[in-house]
């Protein structure tokens, strides 16, 4: 071997080291000196601007902020669900974040076998408390409900419509329920359209097409302010109403016009689940040793009117900060009832 070989092979070497001290290689998180972060997706994807991307946001900003190694498995089939979860687990991950309702068995089966991993479940309301396993829940009704007022009073067609994933998700129920009691509660004779995706946890919310043609039969029977609530189902929703001047959409989870831009032109707010703050504050009591168990209630609200900020009046504005507050102080209910 010549002297260049050997200079090659060195340097290339000290590469590789180098690549592993900036993170290129895996780090050990088995070490009680690595904070390690674990995002599993269910089969929406982590940029389904939207509920997953929501809850991968919290993430990056636990490595931000508090120095966590992280990284994240896209679920491709639900049948995966226990086993990207083992991945990390195996690997000896310090918290373990499952994203959605229909990972909620999984989960739970998974923080019995590896009691000393924190396990965050996104939407995975918890019946009983496990000391390792926190249900991140919202009150997806009361998100609805804010957002259905809006439609109604922004309504000229005394028509609104909903756009919605599968109603086998609870949280989707709740934020269906909601839109439709808000709505109601503006005006007790609007005309509403919701409609739920009649595929399975494995398709309705990531398929685009089916939200876009469903929008446009809602839109074709009136409806003037279309709320898409179903991940990428629900983009599609709101990217098609987006080519009809004059309408309104809402979107949800997240502000969407921070992520989905094709629908400004007619994205007036969005039905948020603060997925992202409730995630860090989460990892955060994890990393600080005192992880709370049972289930942990995080906040909603309705998004800001970024560019249509001036149609909005100041009475519509005014109704809403009203009920907004009736809401949170108990004295507004929104009629959802889970059980029934």
């Amino acid at each position: 071997m010549n002297r260049k070989t050997i200079l090659l092979a060195t340097l290339l070497v000290l590469l590789g080291l180098l690549l592993v001290a900036c993170g290129g290689g895996e780090a050990d998180c088995a070490s009680e000196d690595v904070f390690c972060v674990g995002l599993v997706t269910d089969v929406g994807e982590i940029d389904d601007k939207s509920f997953n991307q929501s809850a991968y946001e919290g993430v990056k900003r636990a490595e931000a902020e508090l120095g966590a190694t992280i990284d994240y498995i896209e679920t491709k089939d639900a049948k995966d669900y226990e086993a990207n979860i083992t991945l990390f687990a195996d690997d000896g991950y310090d918290v373990i974040v499952t994203v959605g309702f229909a990972l909620g068995e999984a989960t739970a089966k998974m923080a019995a076998q590896y009691p000393d991993i924190d396990f965050i479940g996104v939407d995975q309301f918890q019946a009983e408390t496990v000391p390792n396993l926190t249900g991140l829940i919202f009150n997806e009704d009361k998100a609805g409900f804010l957002a259905g007022a809006l439609a109604a009073m922004l309504s000229e067609s005394n028509t609104v419509a909903a756009v919605l994933g599968t109603d086998l998700v609870p949280p989707v129920v709740a934020f269906k329920e909601g839109y439709e009691n808000g709505a109601l509660y503006i005006n007790p004779d609007i005309n509403l359209i919701s409609t739920f995706h009649p595929g399975g946890l494995d398709v309705a919310f990531t398929d685009p097409e089916w939200g876009a043609s469903t929008a446009k039969q809602a839109m074709d029977q009136g409806a003037d302010v279309v709320f898409g609530a179903g991940g990428k189902t629900g983009n599609g929703a709101l990217i098609e109403v987006a080519g009809n001047p004059g309408k309104f959409c809402i979107g949800v989870d997240s502000d969407q016009w921070e992520t989905v831009p094709e629908a400004h032109a007619c994205l007036v707010s969005s039905a948020m689940k603060l997925i992202t703050p409730g995630v860090f504050d989460l990892i955060k009591a994890s990393q600080d040793g005192g992880f709370p168990g049972g289930n942990f209630v995080g906040d909603v609200g309705l998004a800001p009117f970024h560019d249509f900020d001036g149609q909005i009046s100041a009475e519509i504005k005014s109704k809403i900060e009203e009920i907004d507050a009736g809401l949170r102080d108990g004295s507004l209910q929104t009629g959802y009832n889970p059980g029934g």
